[in-house]
């Protein structure tokens, strides 16, 4: 074993532990097997021929964990390298701060639940603690120190999940040998403090038990009365917790009496106050003053014949159901701290009643000893606890890991899109890719417990609009789904308030009020800002002759300040991309606006023709564009005679114009950066790019500026001569 002990030894050891909890011969079996699993070549396979399927099962889901605990990654070899231990980094506590401290508890919250979820059958997480148990006992015995991470680990995931699960035998050894190894001068301190041995303080509590038993029996009262000493781990928390110094506590001794009605409580607590000295300011009655979150139970501190104080919980069957099942289940105060000493603390989420549902389970499993019918068990309800043990699944989210170890929360059927816009909503948008334990899956693959998995994002970009299509499966999460809403409602509103904006200033200059002040205008029409009215007027709820009339009846509102000259570095040419007018003359019309179409992307000198949109003045193509023909077939009396300006034709302009080249290439490393030289070397901007590729060919469409006829023959012949380009051409 990792820790130095015999297999062996470990396997024989854990086995005796998980008997003491009465479990069933495949778990038995399993917990002497799977030590073994490492010296086994094909150890499944040879463990089902021999054992069965059952017990191999169980034997590959301890392992599994064992493997989380390590969490290094094996080299080729099959040693582990030396890698990112996996709950380590995940609990390491370098917080220095509030928001960090809650964060590493959130983790340790995460990885309990991701134990439980990662092992589909109970009994392996029985396995678990019993082998965790017997490691710390090993190192006990032979005065040896575990693994740095070793107690930390313990009292951070394993004693809670044995502590939530009822499962107090392990829970208070697992804790106090923890925090022996971890903190061994204040373990030893407070072993000092205590004035007797653990041996003698059993004896009394089993001596007290006995008294107390007989005063009820001979009152004619029934109860159940069970205690045990405190544990030193236990002692220094409380203390903590609390901030209390040792005198200060009176539980270090405890038991508690269970009756069957409240009448039966306040006449317990009469009897134990007639044997014992009462301490009158440590009496609660928390039965007719629950705490907040409705625990319910009368305690007392009383001083035994030794002068020695020590404290009696009394309630009913009821309410000891409800503190250790209910919304007051006891570790919930356990692990709250302070905070939960005060009884404030109570239940969020389901996950709290499956817990409950699953110690319930437990207890049942605990009065069958055969598996027999529950005639012979003693209730139907008992029928078949182990067989729902093995089905238990105690959570409705699956946990995996990210590269550096942190576990993440997310519903069943997640994807590796919900998992990037869990970490970050940027992350979500740029996702395009993604990797599960090291190989590439596609992005609508659901995600499994205990998976690591990395994102491959692109610098900019946005979701894909598949992503909210259900059939196809990229998202689960409702949060995730969301985002992406917000994203695409966010790109419609800025396209609308773009083209509205467009709207109300070719109005504004038909008006021949192009000065007015903005902000003042959307005002007077009843906007808090501009692109408020921009945004109705884009999505055509609002008439431009409401514009009109306010700018004519009121005049030109008052003229913007001028804001300070920013001198910037620009281009000396423009771009006609977006629809400026300037090289293209419409017959026999002036002053009129005109667009470039994007369908075919006119160019100098190329043959144009203009077609008169709705909205958006002439829209110019080419000749022989095929969207133009279709237009004018379908409304011959909308087109225009065009031309381009004579300062256009001789090259005396400025301007840039967009056009499509095609590239069909045979795909190989190195390609893009090529193409990219020549767009580079030839000073040709480059605006667009879309890729695909097919089998060895790649097919890529440029959109480039270019500002003459000669400069696109250039680039065309020159990414021509690129190796493994077999086409570039102009679209179209």
């Amino acid at each position: 074993m990792h820790s130095g002990e015999p297999v062996a030894d470990h396997a024989i050891g854990t086995a005796r532990i998980v008997d003491t909890l009465n479990v069933d011969p495949p778990t038995h079996v399993a917990a002497l097997l799977f030590p073994f699993g490492d010296l086994l070549d094909n150890a499944d396979t040879v463990i089902a021929e021999r054992f069965g399927d059952e017990v191999a099962s169980l034997v590959a889901d301890v392992r599994k964990l064992l493997r989380l605990r390590v969490g290094g990654r094996v080299g080729k070899d099959g040693t582990r390298e030396s890698g990112k231990d996996v709950i380590k980094d995940g609990l390491r506590d370098n917080a220095k701060d509030a928001r960090a401290t809650a964060q590493r508890r959130e983790q340790v919250e995460a990885l309990r639940k991701m134990l439980l979820a990662f092992a589909q059958d109970i009994r392996v997480v029985l396995i678990r603690l019993a082998s965790r148990l017997q490691t710390l006992r090993y190192h006990a015995a032979t005065k040896t120190d575990p693994a740095p991470d070793i107690a930390q680990e313990t009292l951070d995931i394993y004693a809670p999940l044995a502590n939530r699960l009822g499962i107090w035998q392990l829970k208070w050894e697992l804790e106090d040998l923890a925090f022996r190894f971890q903190q061994p001068v204040t373990y030893k301190q407070i072993a000092k403090l205590l004035d007797t041995k653990r041996v003698a303080r059993e004896a009394f509590v089993e001596s007290a038990i006995e008294r107390l038993a007989n005063e009820l029996a001979a009152g004619g009262i029934k109860a159940d009365v069970s205690g045990r000493p405190k544990h030193i781990y236990s002692i220094w928390k409380k203390m903590r917790g609390k901030d209390l110094e040792f005198s200060e506590l009176y539980d270090v001794r405890a038991f508690r009496v269970i009756v069957d009605s409240v009448k039966d409580c306040y006449a317990v607590l009469g009897l134990v106050h007639n044997i014992w000295q009462p301490v009158p300011k440590e009496f609660d009655d928390y039965i007719s003053r629950p705490k907040p979150n409705g625990y319910k139970s009368l305690h007392t501190v009383v001083i035994a014949e030794d002068g020695q104080a020590f404290e009696v919980q009394i309630r009913t069957h009821d309410m000891h159901r409800f503190a250790e099942y209910g919304v007051a289940a006891h570790w919930r105060y356990k692990e709250a701290g302070a905070k939960g000493y005060t009884g404030t603390v109570t239940s969020e989420d389901k996950y709290d009643e499956r817990i409950a549902w699953l110690r319930q389970l437990l207890a049942w499993k605990d009065d069958v000893t055969d598996g027999a019918s529950g005639a012979e068990a003693g209730g139907g309800e008992h029928v078949g606890a182990w067989d729902q043990l093995k089905q238990a699944t105690l959570d409705d989210h699956i946990y995996v890991l990210t590269p550096e170890a942190r576990v993440i929360a997310l519903p069943q059927g997640a994807t590796p899109v919900d998992f990037a816009y869990h970490l970050h909503t940027e992350l979500g948008h740029r996702c395009r890719g993604a990797r599960v334990n090291g190989a590439m899956v596609p992005l609508n693959t659901a995600l499994e417990n205990g998976q690591t998995v990395e994102i491959v994002a692109i610098k900019q970009g946005g979701p894909s609009r598949d992503w909210l299509n259900p059939q196809l499966g990229y998202l689960q999460s409702p949060r995730a789904r969301q985002k992406v809403r917000v994203w695409f409602n966010a790109i419609e509103t800025g396209e609308h308030i773009a083209a509205g904006r467009a709207l109300v200033e070719k109005t504004l200059q038909r008006e021949g009020k192009t000065a007015v002040n903005l902000d003042e205008l959307a005002t007077r029409l009843g906007f808090k800002t501009p692109d408020d009215l921009f945004n109705v007027v884009g999505k055509e709820e609002f008439s431009l002759r409401t514009v009109e009339q306010a700018v004519r009846d009121h005049g030109a509102p008052p003229v913007a300040e001028a804001e300070p000259e920013i001198a910037t570095k620009r281009s000396s040419q423009s771009s006609v991309a977006q629809g400026a007018s300037s090289g293209v003359l419409v017959v026999g019309v002036g002053a009129l606006m005109t667009q470039l179409a994007r369908c075919c992307r006119p160019a100098p000198p190329d043959p144009i023709v203009g077609f008169v949109t709705r909205g958006k003045g002439v829209s110019i193509h080419r000749a022989e564009c095929a969207s133009f023909a279709r237009l004018a077939q379908r409304s011959p009396e909308r087109v225009l005679h065009t031309a381009w300006s004579d300062d256009v034709m001789r090259g005396k302009g400025h301007s840039v114009y967009p056009v499509d080249l095609m590239i069909e290439a045979t795909d190989r490393q190195g390609l893009l950066r090529d193409i990219s030289e020549v767009f580079a070397r030839e000073k040709t901007n480059v605006i667009g790019v879309k890729t695909s590729t097919q089998r060895n060919a790649a097919f890529m469409q440029f959109t480039v500026e270019v500002s003459s006829a000669a400069q696109l023959q250039r680039a065309t012949s020159l990414l021509g001569e690129i190796p493994g380009v077999v086409r570039a051409s102009r679209k179209g």
